[in-house]
């Protein structure tokens, strides 16, 4: 047991009675279970609420965040003390919940960001719902709404994969997740691997966040965070093969595969518009006064949701009017009447997305209506190179890989970040909206880049990329990608040349037998990957230890494979790879995509030798 001098420490903190010092030490013993002299930091607010030093949890997470506590996550009894302290004489400046801005500090106490508090009670109150009775941190729940607890709850990973897995479920294999009480900051870091990468892998911009970001706390990250997760989940039902009743929304002369290509948020508006058509509405074009709110409500249950909110003046009245019809269909989530009346774009989103799912109010097509979905090929590929892009920081977000690349501006920047100077941006015309020829001209200068840099674009030009064609936009931009894995292997390796697909399969049969495994391939085509358990035998050559073989199967049936596959995409994650690649991509063995994933191990690997 660790011993501790009281009367040193009166010394060092001459604000705090003698007596007071003695007590709080004996208090400080009470919660250092292992006699160690040092308490969890994520059990400190909870600590210092039970010894009755009487302060909001706001106002005590604030004051901790401002003492200087060890990287490990443990407070020693000196950071006790300072922590009471500061307390005591009214410490905890930051802004606390409540407002409906709130300032919160950066990594540099000199930066401030600012945080929107309706969503981050809104947010949380969604997590509360949908993660209530969990296995593993259903204890935790509910999270109160009114403080900044929230953030204090995501920082071990857990609950930001578990609501991952709820927005888009089985994204992650919580076999790999560490969900002891007591974690080290090691596994936490691997958790936080797994939340991030996988957020990344549904399609959430996740750039400038990383594990430490999401073990310290940082509100304004988390927050953001949060909301793409919400987000991905609601859009991601917005589908004309979830939906085909959707078909009822295309316009006049409007072809189904340009319906297709829009992303989600303008297919739940022209749902919303089409409902207030349908009504003959027309008077406004916000929602904040509520009045288009009442009418899409009254139009999805005229039995349930009267006009009656139409009558009120009071925009707040009305408001809570109109939230009261929406409860009539189980529907009051994400908006208050103060963000409704303030007009909340990612809130009111969040409601009409849920409105949509839940009470979408189209008639359901005949047989004979129902149009003949086309089964684009590559599609899957289009995904994962959409989300490679995304994961390049270019702007603006890609959606839809066809329709986002016309223009070229994102081709070039993509350029740009694997080969920065390498595009003249005064020959780019980026001033939107951009006229065919301006597309053209940027299409092609991108394609003359491509040859630059020796790329396969025979009797490809700009025009095609600009009319979306799917072939030839996968075509560069598998390029592209496949260039981006092995140049990072190529700045690791010592001979710095670029590496042969064959190179990447001889380096994954080697990690293989590193491992003490047998299981081999001759290519990215080899149909041994369709089992999954070559993929995991890599891993374990990557990072001993980190597959449990006791959760890895022979993969002789879809079902086991496709567990198997989806086993290694998650420990890959977690030991820190990117991966945008689908079970399904290993056990089809879509060669290509393999490629990236194998890539990717190669990098980790590599860059854990160098």
């Amino acid at each position: 047991m660790v011993v501790i001098n009281s009367a040193l420490l009166a010394k060092k903190f001459p604000q705090l009675p003698a007596h007071d010092v003695d007590d709080l030490v004996n208090q400080f013993r009470r919660f250092d279970i292992d006699g160690r002299g040092q308490i969890d930091q994520k059990d400190l607010v909870k600590v210092i609420q039970e010894i009755g030093e009487g302060q909001s949890y706001d106002q005590i997470r604030a004051t901790i965040k401002a003492v200087d506590i060890n990287a490990t996550g443990k407070v020693e009894v000196d950071e006790f003390l300072e922590i009471v302290s500061k307390l005591r004489e009214g410490g905890g400046n930051q802004q606390t919940s409540g407002k409906k801005v709130i300032q919160v500090k950066g990594a540099n106490n000199n930066i401030t960001h600012s945080m929107n508090d309706d969503e981050r009670s809104e947010f949380t109150a969604h997590i509360n719902s949908v993660l209530a009775g969990d296995l593993h941190i259903g204890d935790r729940i509910p999270i109160p709404t009114h403080t900044m607890q929230v953030f204090d709850e995501c920082r071990d990973g857990l609950l930001l994969c578990k609501l991952i897995n709820d927005s888009v479920p089985d994204t992650i294999d919580e076999r790999v997740l560490n969900v002891k009480n007591k974690l080290s900051n090691f596994q936490i870091i691997e958790n936080n691997n797994v939340a991030i990468n996988s957020a990344k892998a549904i399609g959430c911009s996740v750039v400038n966040i990383g594990p430490q970001d999401i073990m310290d706390g940082r509100e304004h990250l988390i927050l953001g965070l949060i909301w793409q997760i919400i987000k991905a989940g609601l859009l991601s039902k917005i589908d004309i093969r979830l939906h085909p009743e959707l078909y009822r929304l295309l316009e006049e002369d409007e072809s189904l595969e340009k319906f297709l290509r829009l992303p989600p948020e303008q297919i739940l508006l022209r749902w919303f518009n089409f409902h207030l058509k349908a009504a003959g509405w027309h008077r406004t074009t916000d929602v904040k006064d509520g009045e288009n709110y009442t009418v899409l409500l009254n139009q999805l249950a005229p039995d349930l949701c009267s006009r009656a909110p139409l009558r009120e003046n009071d925009l707040f009245s009305r408001a809570e009017q109109v939230l009261q019809n929406a409860e009539k269909l189980n529907c009051r989530k994400y908006l208050s009447p103060q963000s409704l009346v303030a007009g909340n774009p990612k809130l009111n989103l969040a409601f009409v997305a849920n409105l949509f799912n839940t009470h979408p109010g189209l008639d359901p097509l005949e047989e004979v209506e129902r149009p003949e979905l086309p089964d684009v090929e590559g599609d899957r590929e289009a995904r994962v190179f959409a989300l490679w892009l995304n994961s390049l920081d270019v702007d603006p977000f890609v959606n839809n890989l066809y329709v986002d690349l016309q223009d070229g501006t994102i081709l070039l920047q993509a350029f740009d970040k694997m080969h920065p100077g390498i595009v003249d941006w005064k020959r780019v015309s980026r001033r939107l909206p951009l006229n065919r020829f301006k597309q053209v001209e940027n299409t092609n200068y991108a394609i003359m880049i491509g040859q630059h840099l020796r790329y396969t674009l025979v009797n490809m030009q700009g025009a095609d990329i600009v009319d979306g064609s799917p072939t030839l936009t996968l075509g560069i931009v598998w390029q592209m990608m496949r260039e981006n894995v092995t140049q990072t292997m190529k700045k690791l390796s010592k001979s710095g040349r670029d590496i042969t697909d064959m190179e990447m399969i001889r380096w994954a049969n080697e990690a293989v037998q590193r491992g003490g495994k047998t299981s081999k391939v001759s290519s990215f085509k080899d149909p041994s990957f369709k089992t999954g358990v070559f993929v995991c035998d890599v891993l374990n050559g990557v990072r001993p230890g980190s597959v449990d073989y006791a959760m890895v199967s022979r993969g002789t049936n879809l079902e086991d494979a496709k567990l198997n596959a989806k086993y290694a995409i998650s420990v890959a994650r977690k030991i820190g790879a990117v991966i945008f690649v689908l079970p399904e991509d290993i056990i089809e063995c879509r060669a290509k995509l393999i490629l990236t994933f194998i890539g990717s191990l190669m990098a980790i690997d590599t860059a854990g030798k160098a």
